[in-house]
């Protein structure tokens, strides 16, 4: 069998080719930002490409242009933006329903998209994203000498993420905790301006590759991610798969979360209670739902389960 991936989201489909049975022939279709990459570029390549099955990052150009081209059978995997809010705009909403119409088969990343997939398509399924377990491993924890050491990995955006709230509720405990933060997201400069308004010192840290932020968990004893969409990111999973635990708000109405201790946690005051009382039980809990859901094997292989159906 032959797969065309075509774009990515957050290494999901990069994690899914890798972990696939080694006699699939894959090819990984890829685009950056740029005018010509994201246009004629990845126009010419999915024309060009030749797969039995063809599965599609975002329902957005490249989705579209697979289905102008007649790129058949064709999975669409939605990951958030593109069916949260772009589906809402006048010209590229048009075109990611009309993708949720036309796919053979259209995925959604996580559970809080499945409901809005659904009023188009009723067969659209929730696939977990994998954590690839070979980058992101557990570790002891840290010898802790001093201050808890907090990581902020997620991206700052105090409307998708909440990271505003986060930084308000670490101000709270900011004696007891030692504060970094990966410098990268649209409100960044608003989110140091918070911390600075607060008395909240905050180490500001470089991007690095996917490959090294593993290296950012090991050496945090607690990350905070995101207080918004009530889901878990991939930015919390991969925490909690190299043996840390993540904050994040997980929202009670997902099936998917009833057994984790910590649900809806999303105020200033909560964040703040579960900081100041973390135990280990979190991180446990946390571990075993990922080993359960998450692990790029079994992700692989409800994948190879949907590759043939449509095929």
């Amino acid at each position: 069998m032959r797969i065309a991936m075509v774009n990515d989201c957050a290494y999901v489909g990069e994690t899914i080719l890798k972990y696939l049975p080694e006699d699939i022939e894959k090819t990984h279709i890829k685009r950056s930002r740029g005018v010509w990459s994201k246009t004629f570029g990845i126009a010419y390549k999915i024309w060009k490409a030749k797969a039995d099955v063809y599965h599609v990052h975002y329902l957005l150009q490249d989705c579209y242009l697979a289905n102008v081209f007649g790129k058949k059978p064709l999975i669409g995997h939605a990951h958030g933006s593109d069916i949260k809010t772009t589906i809402n705009r006048f010209a590229l909403g048009r075109i990611v329903r009309s993708n949720l119409k036309k796919c053979d088969k259209i995925l959604v990343s996580t559970p809080d998209l499945i409901e809005i997939a659904r009023q188009y398509r009723k067969d659209a399924d929730y696939l977990p994203n994998p954590v690839d377990t070979q980058l992101f491993y557990p570790k002891p924890p840290r010898r802790k000498k001093g201050k808890l050491k907090v990581l902020v990995a997620g991206g700052s955006n105090w409307a998708i993420k909440g990271t505003n709230i986060a930084v308000q509720a670490m101000a709270e405990v900011k004696g007891e905790i030692e504060v970094s933060i990966i410098a990268y997201g649209k409100d960044l400069e608003k989110t140091l301006a918070l911390a600075k308004s607060l008395g909240l010192e905050m180490q500001i840290l470089p991007i690095v590759s996917h490959e090294k932020l593993n290296k950012y968990f090991w050496n945090a004893d607690l990350v905070m991610d995101q207080f918004k969409a009530g889901v878990f990111g991939l930015i919390s999973l991969e925490a909690i798969a190299c043996g840390r635990p993540a904050i994040t708000y997980l929202s009670s109405k997902y099936e998917a979360y009833k057994d984790l201790p910590h649900r809806d946690i999303n105020t200033v005051e909560q964040i703040t209670e579960t900081i100041e009382n973390l135990s280990p039980k979190l991180w446990e809990a946390e571990y075993n739902y990922l080993k359960q859901n998450h692990t790029p094997e079994k992700i692989a292989n409800k994948v190879m389960e949907i590759y043939q159906q449509v095929a």
